[in-house]
Protein backbone atom coordinates (compact mmCIF):
# COMPACT_ATOMS: atom_id res chain seq x y z
CA UNK A 1 0.00 0.00 0.00
CA UNK A 2 2.78 2.44 0.93
CA UNK A 3 4.37 2.42 -2.52
CA UNK A 4 1.07 3.14 -4.24
CA UNK A 5 0.15 5.80 -1.69
CA UNK A 6 3.42 7.65 -2.23
CA UNK A 7 3.17 7.60 -6.01
CA UNK A 8 -0.36 8.79 -6.63
CA UNK A 9 -0.87 11.58 -9.15
CA UNK A 10 -3.50 13.31 -7.02
CA UNK A 11 -4.64 13.42 -3.43
CA UNK A 12 -6.88 12.63 -1.62
CA UNK A 13 -7.39 9.03 -2.66
CA UNK A 14 -8.96 5.86 -1.36
CA UNK A 15 -6.96 2.65 -1.63
CA UNK A 16 -8.65 -0.73 -1.12
CA UNK A 17 -6.68 -3.92 -0.51
CA UNK A 18 -8.75 -6.54 -2.33
CA UNK A 19 -6.51 -9.60 -1.65
CA UNK A 20 -6.41 -8.71 2.06
CA UNK A 21 -10.17 -8.32 2.08
CA UNK A 22 -10.62 -11.71 0.40
CA UNK A 23 -8.36 -13.43 2.94
CA UNK A 24 -10.23 -11.77 5.81
CA UNK A 25 -13.71 -12.77 4.65
CA UNK A 26 -12.53 -16.32 3.87
CA UNK A 27 -11.34 -16.69 7.46
CA UNK A 28 -14.71 -15.42 8.70
CA UNK A 29 -16.57 -17.83 6.43
CA UNK A 30 -14.54 -20.75 7.80
CA UNK A 31 -15.11 -19.73 11.42
CA UNK A 32 -18.88 -19.49 11.00
CA UNK A 33 -19.43 -23.10 9.94
CA UNK A 34 -23.04 -23.55 8.80
CA UNK A 35 -24.18 -20.04 9.79
CA UNK A 36 -25.04 -18.05 6.67
CA UNK A 37 -22.98 -14.93 6.02
CA UNK A 38 -24.61 -11.95 4.28
CA UNK A 39 -22.56 -8.78 3.77
CA UNK A 40 -24.31 -5.52 4.72
CA UNK A 41 -23.83 -3.38 1.62
CA UNK A 42 -24.42 -0.19 3.61
CA UNK A 43 -20.92 -0.55 5.09
CA UNK A 44 -19.26 -0.09 1.69
CA UNK A 45 -21.08 -0.77 -1.59
CA UNK A 46 -18.03 -0.17 -3.81
CA UNK A 47 -18.42 -2.48 -6.81
CA UNK A 48 -14.90 -3.93 -6.48
CA UNK A 49 -15.50 -4.61 -2.79
CA UNK A 50 -18.74 -6.42 -3.64
CA UNK A 51 -17.11 -8.48 -6.39
CA UNK A 52 -14.25 -9.46 -4.06
CA UNK A 53 -16.64 -10.59 -1.33
CA UNK A 54 -19.14 -12.36 -3.58
CA UNK A 55 -17.46 -15.80 -3.78
CA UNK A 56 -17.15 -15.97 0.02
CA UNK A 57 -20.54 -14.77 1.27
CA UNK A 58 -23.96 -16.37 0.99
CA UNK A 59 -25.64 -13.14 -0.01
CA UNK A 60 -25.89 -9.38 0.39
CA UNK A 61 -28.16 -7.38 2.69
CA UNK A 62 -29.54 -4.16 1.20
CA UNK A 63 -31.56 -1.40 2.83
CA UNK A 64 -32.92 0.66 -0.05
CA UNK A 65 -34.09 0.37 -3.62
CA UNK A 66 -30.91 2.12 -4.72
CA UNK A 67 -28.71 -0.42 -2.94
CA UNK A 68 -30.79 -3.25 -4.37
CA UNK A 69 -30.40 -2.00 -7.95
CA UNK A 70 -26.67 -1.35 -7.48
CA UNK A 71 -25.92 -4.75 -5.94
CA UNK A 72 -28.08 -6.63 -8.45
CA UNK A 73 -26.35 -4.83 -11.32
CA UNK A 74 -22.92 -5.62 -9.84
CA UNK A 75 -23.64 -9.19 -8.73
CA UNK A 76 -26.43 -10.60 -10.92
CA UNK A 77 -28.05 -13.64 -9.37
CA UNK A 78 -26.59 -13.14 -5.87
CA UNK A 79 -29.05 -13.81 -3.05
CA UNK A 80 -30.36 -10.62 -1.44
CA UNK A 81 -32.13 -9.69 1.77
CA UNK A 82 -34.00 -6.37 2.00
CA UNK A 83 -34.28 -4.65 5.38
CA UNK A 84 -34.81 -1.25 6.94
CA UNK A 85 -37.74 0.88 8.09
CA UNK A 86 -39.87 3.14 5.90
CA UNK A 87 -39.81 1.16 2.67
CA UNK A 88 -41.54 3.11 -0.09
CA UNK A 89 -44.24 1.55 -2.29
CA UNK A 90 -41.67 1.24 -5.10
CA UNK A 91 -39.18 -0.44 -2.78
CA UNK A 92 -41.79 -2.91 -1.55
CA UNK A 93 -42.44 -3.99 -5.12
CA UNK A 94 -38.70 -4.40 -5.68
CA UNK A 95 -38.41 -6.34 -2.43
CA UNK A 96 -40.67 -9.07 -3.80
CA UNK A 97 -37.76 -10.18 -5.99
CA UNK A 98 -35.27 -10.85 -3.16
CA UNK A 99 -34.53 -13.92 -1.05
CA UNK A 100 -35.92 -12.50 2.22
CA UNK A 101 -37.76 -9.32 3.24
CA UNK A 102 -37.31 -8.05 6.79
CA UNK A 103 -40.73 -6.69 7.72
CA UNK A 104 -40.60 -3.70 10.08
CA UNK A 105 -44.29 -3.03 10.89
CA UNK A 106 -47.86 -4.31 10.50
CA UNK A 107 -48.47 -1.56 7.93
CA UNK A 108 -45.52 -2.77 5.87
CA UNK A 109 -46.84 -6.32 6.08
CA UNK A 110 -50.29 -5.27 4.85
CA UNK A 111 -48.72 -3.47 1.89
CA UNK A 112 -46.62 -6.49 0.94
CA UNK A 113 -49.61 -8.82 1.23
CA UNK A 114 -51.40 -6.81 -1.43
CA UNK A 115 -48.47 -7.02 -3.86
CA UNK A 116 -47.64 -10.68 -4.24
CA UNK A 117 -45.74 -13.71 -2.92
CA UNK A 118 -42.72 -13.20 -0.68
CA UNK A 119 -40.70 -14.96 2.01
CA UNK A 120 -40.44 -12.79 5.09
CA UNK A 121 -38.73 -12.44 8.45
CA UNK A 122 -40.45 -10.30 11.07
CA UNK A 123 -38.02 -7.86 12.64
CA UNK A 124 -38.27 -7.99 16.43
CA UNK A 125 -37.43 -5.13 18.78
CA UNK A 126 -36.85 -7.11 21.97
CA UNK A 127 -36.27 -5.68 25.47
CA UNK A 128 -32.93 -7.44 25.96
CA UNK A 129 -29.90 -5.98 27.73
CA UNK A 130 -27.04 -4.93 25.42
CA UNK A 131 -24.19 -3.94 27.76
CA UNK A 132 -21.45 -1.71 26.35
CA UNK A 133 -23.20 -1.37 22.99
CA UNK A 134 -21.89 1.42 20.77
CA UNK A 135 -25.35 1.76 19.27
CA UNK A 136 -28.67 0.26 20.38
CA UNK A 137 -30.99 -0.45 17.45
CA UNK A 138 -34.20 0.44 19.23
CA UNK A 139 -36.84 3.07 18.47
CA UNK A 140 -38.12 2.76 14.89
CA UNK A 141 -36.36 -0.54 14.22
CA UNK A 142 -38.46 -3.68 14.42
CA UNK A 143 -41.60 -4.46 16.40
CA UNK A 144 -42.54 -5.18 19.98
CA UNK A 145 -44.54 -8.26 20.97
CA UNK A 146 -47.92 -6.62 20.37
CA UNK A 147 -47.02 -5.62 16.81
CA UNK A 148 -45.49 -9.02 16.10
CA UNK A 149 -48.70 -10.71 17.24
CA UNK A 150 -50.70 -8.37 15.02
CA UNK A 151 -48.54 -9.49 12.10
CA UNK A 152 -49.30 -13.11 12.85
CA UNK A 153 -53.01 -12.34 12.76
CA UNK A 154 -52.58 -10.58 9.42
CA UNK A 155 -50.70 -13.59 8.05
CA UNK A 156 -53.42 -16.05 9.01
CA UNK A 157 -54.91 -17.40 5.80
CA UNK A 158 -52.70 -15.20 3.62
CA UNK A 159 -51.45 -17.17 0.64
CA UNK A 160 -48.99 -14.56 -0.60
CA UNK A 161 -46.60 -14.20 2.34
CA UNK A 162 -44.64 -17.01 4.00
CA UNK A 163 -43.26 -16.41 7.48
CA UNK A 164 -39.80 -17.96 7.63
CA UNK A 165 -38.50 -16.60 10.91
CA UNK A 166 -37.31 -13.65 12.98
CA UNK A 167 -34.78 -10.89 12.33
CA UNK A 168 -33.33 -9.26 15.46
CA UNK A 169 -30.38 -6.91 15.10
CA UNK A 170 -30.46 -5.21 18.50
CA UNK A 171 -27.08 -3.50 18.96
CA UNK A 172 -23.72 -2.68 17.41
CA UNK A 173 -20.17 -2.59 18.76
CA UNK A 174 -20.31 -5.77 20.84
CA UNK A 175 -17.54 -8.30 21.44
CA UNK A 176 -17.97 -11.95 20.48
CA UNK A 177 -19.04 -13.30 23.86
CA UNK A 178 -21.57 -10.52 24.43
CA UNK A 179 -22.96 -10.98 20.92
CA UNK A 180 -23.15 -14.72 21.44
CA UNK A 181 -25.06 -14.32 24.69
CA UNK A 182 -27.43 -11.93 22.95
CA UNK A 183 -27.97 -14.36 20.06
CA UNK A 184 -28.92 -17.11 22.51
CA UNK A 185 -31.32 -14.78 24.32
CA UNK A 186 -32.94 -13.92 20.99
CA UNK A 187 -33.22 -17.61 20.13
CA UNK A 188 -34.70 -18.45 23.54
CA UNK A 189 -37.55 -16.06 22.79
CA UNK A 190 -37.89 -16.44 19.03
CA UNK A 191 -37.85 -20.20 18.53
CA UNK A 192 -40.74 -21.03 20.90
CA UNK A 193 -42.67 -18.04 19.55
CA UNK A 194 -42.22 -19.22 15.96
CA UNK A 195 -43.18 -22.81 16.84
CA UNK A 196 -46.35 -21.56 18.52
CA UNK A 197 -47.28 -19.81 15.29
CA UNK A 198 -46.66 -22.77 13.02
CA UNK A 199 -43.10 -22.18 11.83
CA UNK A 200 -41.41 -25.57 12.24
CA UNK A 201 -38.23 -24.97 10.19
CA UNK A 202 -37.27 -21.62 11.74
CA UNK A 203 -34.82 -19.08 10.46
CA UNK A 204 -33.09 -16.63 12.76
CA UNK A 205 -31.16 -13.58 11.56
CA UNK A 206 -29.25 -11.90 14.40
CA UNK A 207 -27.83 -9.12 12.22
CA UNK A 208 -24.39 -7.55 12.46
CA UNK A 209 -22.82 -5.16 14.94
CA UNK A 210 -19.52 -6.95 15.59
CA UNK A 211 -17.12 -4.66 17.46
CA UNK A 212 -14.48 -2.77 15.47
CA UNK A 213 -11.97 -0.99 17.72
CA UNK A 214 -10.53 2.11 16.04
CA UNK A 215 -8.14 2.60 18.97
CA UNK A 216 -6.64 -0.87 18.43
CA UNK A 217 -6.74 -1.75 14.72
CA UNK A 218 -5.03 -5.06 15.39
CA UNK A 219 -7.80 -6.23 17.76
CA UNK A 220 -10.18 -8.24 15.58
CA UNK A 221 -13.57 -9.67 16.48
CA UNK A 222 -13.29 -13.29 17.70
CA UNK A 223 -15.10 -14.99 14.84
CA UNK A 224 -14.11 -18.50 15.96
CA UNK A 225 -15.73 -18.11 19.39
CA UNK A 226 -18.80 -16.57 17.83
CA UNK A 227 -19.20 -19.18 15.12
CA UNK A 228 -18.66 -22.07 17.50
CA UNK A 229 -21.21 -20.71 19.97
CA UNK A 230 -23.85 -20.11 17.32
CA UNK A 231 -23.69 -23.74 16.23
CA UNK A 232 -25.71 -24.88 19.25
CA UNK A 233 -28.77 -22.80 18.29
CA UNK A 234 -31.31 -25.17 16.65
CA UNK A 235 -32.29 -22.98 13.71
CA UNK A 236 -31.11 -21.88 10.31
CA UNK A 237 -28.90 -18.95 11.30
CA UNK A 238 -27.82 -15.89 9.35
CA UNK A 239 -25.69 -12.88 10.27
CA UNK A 240 -25.18 -9.58 8.40
CA UNK A 241 -21.84 -7.95 9.28
CA UNK A 242 -20.56 -4.98 7.31
CA UNK A 243 -18.00 -2.83 9.12
CA UNK A 244 -16.23 -5.84 10.67
CA UNK A 245 -15.62 -7.23 7.18
CA UNK A 246 -14.48 -4.25 5.13
CA UNK A 247 -13.19 -1.61 7.58
CA UNK A 248 -9.66 -2.98 7.82
CA UNK A 249 -8.89 -3.00 4.10
CA UNK A 250 -9.31 0.63 3.09
CA UNK A 251 -7.09 3.71 3.43
CA UNK A 252 -7.80 7.39 2.87
CA UNK A 253 -4.55 8.96 1.73
CA UNK A 254 -3.94 12.68 1.55
CA UNK A 255 -1.24 15.35 1.80
CA UNK A 256 -0.45 18.18 4.16
CA UNK A 257 -1.36 21.67 2.93
CA UNK A 258 -0.38 23.72 5.97
CA UNK A 259 0.82 23.47 9.57
CA UNK A 260 0.10 26.23 12.04
CA UNK A 261 -0.05 26.95 15.74
CA UNK A 262 -2.98 28.89 17.21
CA UNK A 263 -3.06 29.77 20.92
CA UNK A 264 -0.56 27.07 21.72
CA UNK A 265 -2.24 24.29 19.72
CA UNK A 266 -0.78 22.87 16.51
CA UNK A 267 -3.06 22.13 13.57
CA UNK A 268 -2.15 20.10 10.50
CA UNK A 269 -4.43 21.07 7.61
CA UNK A 270 -4.88 18.24 5.13
CA UNK A 271 -6.25 18.21 1.63
CA UNK A 272 -9.82 16.88 1.68
CA UNK A 273 -11.64 16.40 4.95
CA UNK A 274 -14.49 14.67 6.69
CA UNK A 275 -16.71 15.33 3.67
CA UNK A 276 -14.68 12.43 2.23
CA UNK A 277 -14.12 10.44 5.43
CA UNK A 278 -17.06 10.99 7.78
CA UNK A 279 -16.22 8.11 10.12
CA UNK A 280 -14.33 9.96 12.89
CA UNK A 281 -17.04 12.61 13.22
CA UNK A 282 -19.83 10.04 13.19
CA UNK A 283 -18.15 7.74 15.71
CA UNK A 284 -16.54 10.51 17.76
CA UNK A 285 -13.06 9.02 17.67
CA UNK A 286 -9.59 9.74 16.37
CA UNK A 287 -9.15 8.02 13.03
CA UNK A 288 -5.98 5.87 13.13
CA UNK A 289 -3.31 7.00 10.69
CA UNK A 290 0.29 6.68 9.57
CA UNK A 291 2.64 9.47 8.52
CA UNK A 292 4.30 8.03 5.42
CA UNK A 293 6.92 10.68 4.65
CA UNK A 294 7.97 12.17 8.00
CA UNK A 295 9.98 10.85 10.94
CA UNK A 296 11.38 12.34 14.09
CA UNK A 297 10.35 13.28 17.63
CA UNK A 298 6.59 13.31 18.01
CA UNK A 299 4.52 16.11 19.50
CA UNK A 300 0.74 16.67 19.82
CA UNK A 301 -1.24 18.08 16.91
CA UNK A 302 -4.79 18.02 15.59
CA UNK A 303 -5.36 16.75 12.04
CA UNK A 304 -8.09 18.65 10.22
CA UNK A 305 -9.44 19.08 6.69
CA UNK A 306 -10.37 22.01 4.47
CA UNK A 307 -13.99 22.47 5.53
CA UNK A 308 -15.32 25.70 7.03
CA UNK A 309 -16.37 24.07 10.29
CA UNK A 310 -14.49 23.28 13.51
CA UNK A 311 -16.01 19.80 13.35
CA UNK A 312 -13.83 18.88 10.37
CA UNK A 313 -11.43 16.86 12.53
CA UNK A 314 -9.79 13.56 11.67
CA UNK A 315 -7.86 13.16 14.92
CA UNK A 316 -7.48 15.52 17.89
CA UNK A 317 -4.36 16.11 19.97
CA UNK A 318 -2.49 13.05 18.67
CA UNK A 319 1.30 12.50 18.51
CA UNK A 320 2.78 13.22 15.09
CA UNK A 321 6.34 13.56 13.75
CA UNK A 322 7.42 16.96 12.38
CA UNK A 323 5.07 17.54 9.43
CA UNK A 324 5.34 20.05 6.60
CA UNK A 325 3.35 20.83 3.45
CA UNK A 326 3.68 17.96 1.00
CA UNK A 327 3.97 15.20 3.59
CA UNK A 328 1.65 12.23 3.08
CA UNK A 329 -0.80 10.88 5.67
CA UNK A 330 -2.65 7.58 5.30
CA UNK A 331 -5.74 7.07 7.46
CA UNK A 332 -6.26 3.40 8.12
CA UNK A 333 -9.51 1.47 8.79
CA UNK A 334 -11.27 3.50 6.10
CA UNK A 335 -12.95 0.59 4.32
CA UNK A 336 -16.40 0.96 5.90
CA UNK A 337 -18.84 3.80 6.56
CA UNK A 338 -16.33 6.24 5.13
CA UNK A 339 -16.77 7.67 1.62
CA UNK A 340 -20.30 6.31 1.20
CA UNK A 341 -21.70 8.11 4.28
CA UNK A 342 -19.89 11.42 3.73
CA UNK A 343 -21.37 14.74 2.61
CA UNK A 344 -19.42 14.80 -0.64
CA UNK A 345 -20.65 18.06 -2.11
CA UNK A 346 -20.19 20.38 0.87
CA UNK A 347 -17.97 23.27 -0.39
CA UNK A 348 -17.64 21.44 -3.73
CA UNK A 349 -14.04 20.34 -3.24
CA UNK A 350 -12.68 17.77 -5.74
CA UNK A 351 -13.67 14.21 -4.98
CA UNK A 352 -11.03 11.59 -4.14
CA UNK A 353 -9.79 9.06 -6.64
CA UNK A 354 -10.09 5.32 -6.03
CA UNK A 355 -7.37 2.71 -6.39
CA UNK A 356 -7.23 -1.04 -5.79
CA UNK A 357 -4.50 -3.44 -4.72
CA UNK A 358 -5.10 -6.66 -6.63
Amino acid sequence: MNELALNLDTYPAYIYDLPGLADHVKSIRTALGTTELFYAAKANPDAEILRTLAPHVDGIEVSSGGELAHVRGTLPGKRLAFGGPGKTPEEKRLALTVDRIHVESPHELKSLAALGPADILLRANLPLDTPNAALAMSGPFGMDEDALNECVRLLAGNTHLTLRGIHAHLASGLDARTMLDLAHQIADWALPWLKTHGVHDPELNVGGGMAVDYTSPEALFDWHTYGTGLASIPARLRIEPGRAISAYHGWYVTDVLDVKTTRGETYVILRGGTHHLRTPVTKGHNQPFKALTATGPESPATLVGQLCTPKDVFARNVPVPPLAPGDIIAFTMAGAYAWNISHHDFLMHPKPTFHYLR
